[in-house]
């Protein structure tokens, strides 16, 4: 990710949150941006929908590194969709194997704030086909 617009996004989170502009390094940046997103989330607000998409964005892309392959693709609209998990590769028209929730669900259960049964009984994600189960892969 570009660092400019993830310190642009964070700062902007931070300020919506009445906190002071991120001083931490670079390298935290990712992570400071997700706890920044989750305390709106927290405090009943929305957050920026820059922040938010970057930060539903930059979990995406560790689960993806995590579980690469092109079994499941797993969207939180309207900020991303990757493909992941090993197994048969999909190649034409809607994937067989795809999970979708929204960009709280996906950022609770990334971090281990939800776990995927109680995403699923509460309705919070769909999941369809026999390989759209997260939960081997979460929290990351």
């Amino acid at each position: 990710m570009d660092q400019e617009k993830l310190r642009a996004a964070l700062d902007g989170q931070l300020v919506a949150l009445d906190q002071p502009a991120y001083d931490g390094p670079a390298a935290g940046l990712p992570a400071a941006l997700v706890a920044a997103v989750l305390a709106a989330y927290d405090r009943g607000l929305q957050p920026e929908r820059a922040a938010a998409r970057m930060a539903v964005r930059h979990l995406l892309d560790r689960l993806a590194s995590d579980a690469p392959g092109r079994t499941v693709e797993v969207r939180v609209p309207p900020y991303a969709a990757i493909q992941a998990i090993a197994g048969p590769r999909h190649t034409r028209g809607t994937p067989p194997n795809v999970v979708e929730m929204d960009g709280r669900t996906w950022i609770e259960l990334a971090l281990g704030r939800l776990t995927w049964d109680e995403a699923m009984a509460s309705g919070a994600v769909s999941a369809s086909g026999s390989r759209a189960d997260l939960s081997g892969h979460l929290p990351l």
